[in-house]
């Protein structure tokens, strides 16, 4: 980890959800930020505003103010702009949807977190970047045939996606919470490639497949066969590029849901962010 000096300068954008539904912590948080530091706050009302915020940010280092959302878009948009390598994010975890921060191990109190932010240290992290440009922070699931959100046909699926993500504590703080299924059409028969080898072909109907960053510049794939049973252990395997083709399918990627597509295929990319995280 890199140390961050205190004395730097602050770029602090507050995400509008953010104010809106929990204005408390946005002023404690802004309170502690600007008693530890040089600050300048922005409140942009759309992504629009954020975007032109942080490529406006000169040499203050960002910080976000806002849920896992305000995060992915922070990300997303340095992707886009090729700054995300040269510049740390901060995050000041509020909202409701924090799994995301919480796996990263972002401390989630408004005091704790804006403290990190001033004495914490820049972790580097693996990001994945599809083939459209798109990037993929804490991971990546392609859902089960046609569910209803949170149907009762989710459960055994969910069952085995929670025991899988325990694997995942070795490189993440705190294991992500599940993704609820995706209503719509879902993948029957994918051919699932790593690192240009065939995990899976078309002649075996998957019921799920997962992709996840891990240390070290690979990913972590994991694929649920149909035929097997939900019960039955996944196949796994680790590379840094993964293809998923075949029948039209839709894929949730971190909270956003994308599709239908009928190839795509993301590559890790190592040490591609910094997120301040604590000593």
């Amino acid at each position: 980890m890199t140390e961050v000096a205190a004395s730097d300068q602050l770029l602090v954008v507050i995400d509008p959800v953010a104010r809106r539904g929990d204005g408390e912590s946005v002023r404690i948080a802004k309170d502690v930020l600007s008693a530890g530091a040089a600050t300048k706050v922005c409140l942009p009302d759309g992504p629009e505003e954020f975007a032109r915020a942080l490529a406006r940010r000169g040499s203050r280092r960002p910080v976000v103010i806002g849920d896992d959302r305000a995060l992915l878009r922070a990300v997303s948009l340095l992707h886009r702009q090729r700054e995300l390598t040269a510049c740390a994010l901060s995050l000041v975890p509020v909202g409701g949807a924090l799994s995301l921060a919480r796996a990263l191990g972002v401390p989630t109190g408004a005091v704790a977190a804006a403290r990190c932010v001033l004495e914490g240290a820049v972790r580097r992290l693996d990001l994945l970047v599809d083939d459209s440009d798109g990037v993929v922070v804490g991971g990546l699931r392609i859902p089960s045939l046609p569910l209803t959100v949170g149907s009762a046909a989710d459960d055994s699926p969910a069952h085995a996606w929670l025991r899988t993500c325990q694997s995942l504590v070795r490189t993440l703080a705190t294991r992500p919470s599940r993704p609820a299924a995706v209503t719509g059409p879902g993948p029957s028969r994918l051919r699932i490639e790593v690192d240009g080898v065939t995990l899976v072909d078309l002649d075996q109907p998957v019921e799920a497949v997962s992709v996840t960053p891990c240390a070290g510049g690979s990913a972590e794939v994991e694929v649920w066969r149909l035929s097997l049973g939900a019960e039955a252990s996944p196949l796994r395997a680790v590379g840094r590029r993964v293809t998923v083709s075949g029948a039209d399918f839709r894929y949730r990627a971190d909270s956003v849901i994308t599709g239908p597509v009928r190839t795509r295929t993301w590559t890790v990319r190592e040490s591609a962010w910094g997120l301040t995280l604590p000593n």
